[in-house]
């Protein structure tokens, strides 16, 4: 039987209809929003990475002295080959590697100690003051992370290794070892310190979720205390356990603040501060090569902790019979206990911001005596005999610039990754299910497991040159508006996710049958519903940006500086008690930013972590 052919009539009518389907697919709402978002991630995210990887790779300008018979572009493994097998890989990469390694897992696991020991007195015992117990707990996360790193130093450095001494020192007579100083220890604690704020928000959510006739069930089976938490609760925290590991983990790896305060004076490196020594001396593709070192331990640690989480086949702790949560009662204890846990966090909190403040009124450093009190540091005119001549913070106009740079960065960031978080929010949730809304997802989660400062190195590659229209931004501050944009982009798409999906359906559909146009739908139903997780998302962004360094350090110039690395240079430079004076100016810009934020629309730092 033969097949009529079909006429071009025919044919116009099926493409006509094909391309019909195509553009109302197109025009629907979170399909064109998703486009757009995959294109910005595509342009900030991608593309930065190819260039660094090329980078690797190929020939530079200041490749031609070690390969003078090469020409700029040529391919070469030369970058790889001098950091992974040459005499010099052991300082340059391997040793700095097994330091940060050894960082990360320690400061990972005193964080883990502290955090889930403290969410568990707050949640499931009847301790008291548990309000001030959970603001406390994320003041840690609101200083910046070298905070009590440069305390530490101010304690208990030794006139051997750190030229002058800390404060035990001066009144016991004694020198502090050399471990307790500088190097691992230090900075281990330190960073354990600063990070226990996310195991401890995690854990305690995840806490709140069990159901104690769980536990008690295993009592009544004759289990005892400490075999019921090994075998019922510590299970089922395994998720929240594991996204504290990532946050923390990651975070230590890529670090760059502590490290470089308590561990550069006495040659201890890690990749971050090697891959920082690289690119100040310009050698580019070897300091990309440790970025990408760094970007893959991320990775690995995302990947491993995943498995791990996806070897259980359910975590569920709530079921249909009712919730209870029963606390134990600590009984004669309940006040010691919430005394100890409230000096513990005062101390964290209060201790390193009274040991700084100090130290920004004494004319020489390792002299602590009341006769060696000043406000030079604060209102000197300038003194060439003090800070190498500058006047005082508060009357040196460097400050204010670095002042104004980091308040501009910090809403400029918090505001686009904030209204980001909203569409990506929109398009994840109403395109649910669906392989674009599964891509939109997985390329706004590539920041996560990327470092800071490998992050930064990332768009020293890109932006060098111009990449198309865009002319290049390398010591521009729209660079850094845009590196800090794509850095939060993650955090921004958990909290659209989180607020998106509170908001029904049957709102949007109702207000389009109604006549409202996509805009009008937006502006009238999605953001006033969701602007809780814009708040909060603009709050999180906002303190993370204002206390950035790693992401930064090495994009700033002298007219983009922004406070943060204004304290590591003066630190750099020896003038410890300005650095220390600009980081009190800085945690009080933070604090008061977070004060009147969180006043909007019940936005919280907790809700901006996913809480």
């Amino acid at each position: 039987m033969s097949v009529a052919p079909i006429d071009s009539r025919q044919t116009n009518q099926i493409w006509n209809a094909r391309l019909r389907r195509i553009a109302r697919w197109l025009s629907t709402p979170h399909v064109f929003l998703s486009l757009i978002m995959i294109l910005i991630m595509f342009y900030m995210v991608i593309i930065p990475l190819y260039r660094m990887l090329i980078m690797t790779i190929t020939v530079s300008d200041s490749d031609l002295r070690m390969l003078p018979d090469a020409n700029i572009g040529d391919f070469t493994w030369y970058h790889w080959l001098r950091m992974l097998t040459s005499q010099i890989s052991k300082i340059m990469t391997y040793e700095p590697l097994l330091h940060s390694i050894t960082i990360s897992i320690g400061a990972t696991g005193l964080a883990l100690i502290i955090g889930g020991l403290m969410a568990w007195l707050v949640v499931r015992t009847d301790v008291r003051g548990k309000g001030v117990i959970n603001l406390l707990a994320t003041v840690p996360y609101i200083m910046p992370s070298w905070t009590i790193a440069m305390a530490w130093k101010v304690l208990f450095k030794n006139a051997k290794s750190g030229g002058t001494p800390g404060l035990l020192e001066f009144v016991t007579g004694n020198p502090t070892p050399d471990w307790l100083a500088y190097g691992p220890i230090p900075i281990i604690v330190s960073s354990g310190l600063h990070y226990y704020t996310f195991f401890f928000l995690f854990m305690a959510a995840a806490l709140l979720s069990i159901d104690s006739s769980l536990e008690e069930a295993g009592e009544l089976a004759g289990a005892g205390r400490w075999r019921i938490m090994r075998k019922i609760t510590f299970p089922l925290i395994i998720p929240a356990i594991a996204s504290g590991f990532i946050m923390t983990f990651s975070k230590t790896m890529g670090t760059f603040g502590g490290p470089n305060v308590l561990g550069v004076p006495v040659q201890y490196y890690t990749l971050s501060t090697m891959l920082r020594s690289n690119t100040t001396i310009g050698n580019y593709g070897d300091a990309f090569v440790l970025a990408i070192v760094l970007i893959m331990f991320a990775m690995v640690n995302v990947m491993i902790n995943q498995k791990f989480v996806g070897t259980r086949k359910s975590f569920e702790t709530i079921g249909g019979r009712g919730f209870m949560s029963k606390k134990t009662k600590l009984r004669d204890f309940k006040v010691l206990f919430s005394i100890l846990i409230v000096i513990f966090q005062l101390i964290i909190a209060v201790l390193p911001l009274t040991l700084l403040t100090y130290s920004t009124f004494m004319l020489r450093t390792g002299d602590y005596s009341l006769s060696n009190l000043t406000t030079a540091h604060w209102v000197g005119e300038g003194v060439i005999t003090i800070n190498s001549g500058e006047p005082g913070v508060l009357l040196n106009p460097k400050i204010y610039m670095g002042a104004w740079n980091s308040i501009r960065l910090a809403l400029l960031t918090a505001f686009f990754t904030a209204f980001f978080g909203v569409i990506l929010g929109y398009s994840i949730v109403k395109g649910r299910g669906t392989r674009l809304s599964k891509l939109v997802e997985q390329m706004a989660f590539i920041p996560y497991v990327i470092p800071g400062i490998a992050f930064g190195a990332i768009y020293i590659s890109m932006f060098t040159k111009s990449v198309g229209p865009i002319p290049p931004l390398y010591g521009t501050f729209a660079l850094l508006v845009v590196v800090s944009i794509a850095d939060k982009i993650p955090y921004s798409s958990r909290t659209g996710v989180s607020a998106m999906l509170q908001v029904g359906r049957e709102l949007e559909e109702a207000a389009a049958i109604a006549g409202a146009s996509p805009w009008r739908r937006f502006k009238r139903i999605i953001f006033p519903l969701t602007s809780t997780g814009f708040v909060s998302g603009f709050l999180m962004t906002f303190i993370t940006v204002m206390r950035e360094l790693s992401l930064i350090i090495l994009l700033v110039t002298p007219s983009t500086a922004v406070l943060a690395s204004m304290t590591m240079r003066y630190i750099e430079n020896g003038s410890e008690q300005q650095a220390n004076a600009v980081i009190i100016i800085l945690i009080t810009l933070v604090l008061t930013g977070n004060f009147i934020i969180g006043r909007f629309r019940g936005g919280s730092l907790k809700k901006g972590l996913g809480m």
